[in-house]
């Protein structure tokens, strides 16, 4: 009997052809933090039986994980909502929702600007994400969910992104407050993670195949000031490096009042640490760093980093930098120029001052002018890219470590990876490298990283 060719077989397979499961999309805004928040909703979403769509377009359920940080992202995400009710009209049972720190700083706008968004969460409330999506399937209505009371719960599914580098939280929340910054209000006071619960996701994530671990928080420095355990972020990193498989940690981001003297000793004896300190300076002057809050002056950055590099001749120092603080006169701004000129970053974050609501910057007189912002700006962005060019320069014929990614879609034949101080290479190799540490002489420098030659 050949029962694959029978008419009642036929039947039987047309009757019953799989349903096809309902698919989600993700759009990430903002930091490593929104990054790995996303990570942490689309496995909750996998979860519950989605699977990642390919296009927004193709998706049941679309979420936008939102940045706050600047006021640039808010008027990306107003007007990706506003392509997105195109979509809804044509499909009124898909379900939109934005989550992130725009949720939770400016959701009664949002609800207000966009009626048609069906779930606006907090970042701190995304192990909500299941039951609020639940309330809307079930037709009950649009659900805002915003408390920065709560801390993420552990053990919540995560989807992480194909590659070797995983992202791992050890802190939410912070507790400067600096004068332009909103992070605290849309990320709630710190809260350090058990130490045994890092260490359980990051021999998870190894085991999954994942060699570099990158350690965040707002500020990583002052990991463990909230436990009972005497466990500080130096002692967090002995631990991690002990980690079996692990090849490779970073971390950021880094508060420089609290960069210890014994910080830099554990990284520069710990194997798997990379020589990347990320050190955010925002200013050159002393008097701004005073108005923003910072707690250090120009004089202790520089001592910190000539001691990191004392400690550490690799190293490679990045920053960012912020014009347009409120008040800044030209000799501040030049003060800032001077401090980029002496320190020579390799890299840099470069920003215009924005009014956030709520931060106590907001309501400072003394405003510059969106032009004068945009001057100083370039002047500083044209400045750090000459540094960082010359910096790589003057590194040619130096040989790296490099963990290969896989094929430079600018150059698809050749292969592309990241040295240990974060810099990206560019060179010809074997495919089966991917996922291999290698070593590359650097042959050709440009301000993003090298071109290089194997071995």
């Amino acid at each position: 009997h050949h029962l694959t060719t029978s008419p009642a077989h036929q039947l039987f397979s047309t009757t019953f052809a799989p349903v096809k499961p309902k698919q989600f999309f993700i759009e990430t805004y903002g930091c490593q933090m929104n990054v790995r928040d996303s990570e942490t909703l689309a496995g909750e979403l996998e979860a519950l039986g989605y699977v990642a769509a390919e296009a927004a377009s193709d998706a049941d359920v679309i979420v936008l994980n939102t940045c706050s940080v600047r006021e640039r992202p808010h008027h990306k995400v107003f007007s990706r909502l506003g392509e997105l009710a195109l979509l809804k009209r044509a499909r009124p049972n898909l379900v939109l929702a934005v989550a992130g720190c725009m949720a939770q700083i400016v959701g009664d706008k949002i609800a207000q600007r966009a009626p048609y968004v069906d779930v606006i969460l907090g970042p701190r409330n995304l192990g909500r994400f299941g039951p609020a999506l639940a309330e809307v399937l079930a037709d009950r209505g649009h659900v805002l969910v915003r408390d920065t009371a709560e801390c993420l719960p552990e053990g919540l599914p995560v989807r992480r992104a194909p590659g070797f580098s995983a992202f791992v939280n050890v802190t939410y929340g912070c507790n400067n407050f600096c004068a332009y910054c909103v992070v605290p209000y849309a990320r709630g006071r710190e809260v350090s993670r058990q130490p045994a619960e890092i260490i359980d996701e990051i021999e998870q994530a190894v085991a999954d195949g994942y060699h570099e671990v990158t350690l965040l928080g707002q500020n990583v420095n002052s990991y463990g000031s909230d436990l009972d355990s005497a466990t500080d972020f130096a002692d967090l990193l002995t631990l991690v490096d002990t980690i079996l498989g692990l090849w490779r940690v970073r971390f950021t981001t880094s508060h420089p009042r609290d960069c210890s003297e014994k910080l830099l000793q554990v990284m520069a004896s710990l194997p798997t640490v990379c020589e990347h300190l990320h050190l955010p300076l925002q200013a050159g002057g002393d008097d701004v760093l005073r108005r923003m809050g910072r707690g250090y002056s120009f004089a202790d950055y520089r001592r910190t980093i000539a001691r990191a590099r004392e400690l550490m001749p690799a190293l490679a120092v990045t920053t960012d930098l912020m014009v347009g603080f409120p008040g800044e006169s030209e000799a501040d701004f030049e003060a800032t120029l001077a401090a980029v000129r002496e320190i020579r970053f390799d890299q840099a974050f470069m920003f215009k001052y924005d009014d956030r609501p709520g931060t106590a910057a907001a309501d400072l007189p003394d405003k510059l002018s969106e032009v004068e912002k945009l001057r100083c700006l370039a002047l500083l962005i044209e400045l750090q890219n000459t540094i960082a060019r010359e910096v790589n320069t003057a590194q040619l014929g130096q040989t790296f470590e490099v963990l290969v990614e896989g094929f430079d879609e600018r150059h698809g034949d050749l292969l592309r990876g990241r040295t240990r101080q974060n810099k990206m290479m560019i060179f010809a190799g074997d495919p089966a490298l991917v996922g291999e540490l290698v070593h590359v002489r650097a042959t050709e420098a440009f301000m993003w990283g090298f071109l290089g030659k194997q071995g």
